[in-house]
């Protein structure tokens, strides 16, 4: 979707919502770009408008800010603005990295004339390139019609080259005005500012774009102060205007970091408080890849609440515009949604309503890619798990650790920790698999509560939500067995279970699918967001038991008992995917009593 029509549906929505995104950089490092993502995928939670990432100087980012673009926009599932320049960049690259971009379901670009290269003082146009952004912004609307969302740069208190003196002059500023307009009647639809410090020269600078024509939306960018040097740094390179009473609170706390970082968060709630007033209902958050600060900000405004995270589904909607009307999804990859976002990948129609209406069986073999991690996560797997295992029982006991919180990792998950829902029968959970039940996916029993109930709730306020309580678990061919005459007495009960050979027992048939979670909204049909389908979980047991080894046993030397027991565990042992479908009286844990 165009971030210009998200800006737009939230403006004319009821109570006129306030739109707020945030801008990242490039990290220089692996272990940089790992964290980043750990962080945009906390701070997405809170549902942005929008994200941005920036094209490094001199195009010195270029392919770095491509992958990290497609991956924001198709793993963290957030909508995704690029940022494009013209240094360095021949219209061959320009177009290169536009055609990028749009296969890979990106439809917004912010279009610079960028700054000049390391080393270089000025701007020198590339031969074969463009002289500026209004060059770039034509180019795209001939070239690709309506498919982008251009947004460009507005500059409160002109251009930095035209800045003398720490002013601009009023002829300059009214030159910079009229491009600003020039690229607007190019195709531009949105502005984005700089950053500034003093909100009433934005507030002028906003009233002046409307005298002179300019209609589109125009978003503050406010940059958090969070550290003083920083701060002079980034000022003095924009040449911006910093008032006085901004650097006399901070000169007797300039040494004190925390101190700083505090009042930069102070001084940037008051910002945003006195720019809302006036009835903009948008903010742009320059984060310098650093959350607490943003959120901070946001929080202060009422924007996002850390207690109330809503969710349009049980997972992650996608941002993609080739996924943008999927609303259904097989359970099993619940814990792990970056893994079944890269195995459906260039599917041709994605489930809408029914998964049995458009079910695509065409999974994407399984790749090393399933089982890479960030090397922070990595290292805490290997901090959690790489213990010394001597029996089956010490297996046991990892399994039940993580239910309890007191491990925060899993190899079964891509997630942090617990997912809220899970803590509501995390008790349980830790007593079967402490019995031999080794949980790694699950969910309780809910009988339409609020949709927007902490924990449980999505697709927002008015609606009410169901679920039936699921159950995904490894055990041996003998707890199988006493599980599955048991459950001859439990008429509620289905299951399905296979064993890495492929060897399958179940009461259900291979076509039935069976929806776990559904919603009633206003005017909306019935909503069924996640499903348990047969045929994907044949899929998915190979990615799940594949997972002891890859995920697990690999942590150990290949003579270690520990990963001799976890392989013997992986070739015995059966995946069972179990649901009670009396949602009202389910009590799912009882059929595991005494087994």
């Amino acid at each position: 979707m165009k971030v210009i029509e998200k800006i737009r549906e939230l403006a004319d929505g009821e109570g006129g919502r306030v739109a707020f995104s945030f801008e990242y950089f490039p990290p220089k490092t692996e272990d940089g770009v790992d964290s980043l993502f750990e962080r945009m995928d906390r701070m997405v939670a809170h549902n942005p408008t929008f994200c941005d990432i920036t094209w490094g100087a001199g195009g010195s980012t270029a392919d770095l800010t491509l992958e990290i673009a497609n991956k924001m926009q198709n793993m963290i599932c957030v909508e995704t603005m690029m940022h494009l320049t013209c240094t360095n960049m021949p219209v061959e690259k320009i177009d290169h990295a536009l055609d990028t971009i749009k296969s890979n379901g990106i439809r917004n670009v912010l279009a610079l004339r960028g700054d000049p290269p390391h080393g270089q003082d000025k701007f020198v146009q590339i031969q074969g390139g463009f002289a500026c952004a209004l060059d770039l912004v034509k180019h795209m609307r001939e070239k690709y019609g309506d498919y982008f969302g251009i947004t460009v740069a507005g500059y409160p208190e002109a251009h930095p080259d035209v800045i003398q003196s720490g002013v601009a002059t009023e002829e300059a500023y009214q030159s910079d005005l009229a491009y600003l307009k020039r690229k607007v009647d190019a195709g531009a639809d949105l502005i984005v500012t700089q950053l500034f410090y003093d909100t009433d020269i934005f507030l002028k600078f906003v009233n002046d774009c409307r005298q002179i024509g300019i209609t589109c939306p125009i978003v503050p960018g406010i940059m958090p102060i969070n550290n003083y040097k920083g701060f002079l740094r980034m000022t003095g390179f924009c040449k911006t205007k910093i008032p006085l009473e901004i650097m006399a609170a901070l000169e007797p706390i300039k040494d004190n970091e925390e101190a700083v970082k505090a009042y930069g968060i102070h001084l940037g709630t008051e910002m945003c408080k006195k720019i809302l007033a006036h009835g903009i209902k948008t903010v742009h958050l320059y984060t310098l890849n650093m959350e607490k600060s943003a959120l901070a900000i946001l929080m202060n405004l009422g924007l996002i609440d850390e207690a109330k995270i809503s969710r349009s589904l049980p997972w992650r909607r996608p941002t993609n515009v080739f996924r943008v009307k999927e609303d259904v999804r097989p359970i099993f990859w619940a814990n792990r949604p970056k893994s079944y976002i890269s195995r459906t990948i260039g599917w041709d129609q994605y489930p809408s309503g029914r998964w049995g209406n458009s079910r695509n069986p065409s999974y994407g073999a399984l790749s090393d890619y399933q089982f890479m991690r960030p090397r922070s996560r990595d290292k805490k797997l290997h901090e959690e798990w790489a213990v010394s295992l001597k029996s089956v029982e010490d297996i046991h006991e990892r399994f039940m650790k993580f239910c309890l919180g007191k491990l925060r990792s899993s190899p079964w998950s891509e997630l942090d920790g617990l997912q809220p829902e899970t803590k509501i029968i995390n008790e349980q959970l830790a007593n079967v698999n402490l019995t031999g039940f080794l949980t790694i996916n699950s969910q309780p029993a809910v009988n339409g509560e609020k949709s927007d109930t902490p924990s449980i709730g999505w697709g927002g306020p008015g609606g009410y939500v169901y679920q039936k309580a699921y159950l995904e678990f490894f055990c041996s061919q003998d707890k199988l067995n006493s599980l599955v005459e048991k459950c001859k007495a439990f008429p509620s009960l289905t299951y399905m279970a296979v064993n890495k050979g492929g060897r399958w027992i179940s009461n259900v048939s291979s076509s039935n699918v069976n929806a776990v979670t559904w919603g009633v909204f206003p005017a909306k049909e019935i909503i069924q967001p996640t499903v348990v389908d047969p045929a994907s979980f044949m899929v998915w047991k190979d990615e799940a038991f594949e997972i002891w080894t890859k995920g697990w046993a690999f942590m150990y030397p290949e003579s270690d008992p520990s990963r001799k027991l976890l392989e013997e565990v992986q070739s015995t042992y059966f995946l069972v995917s179990l649901v009670d479908n009396d949602y009202i009286h389910s009590d799912l844990f009882e059929v595991l009593k005494d087994i």
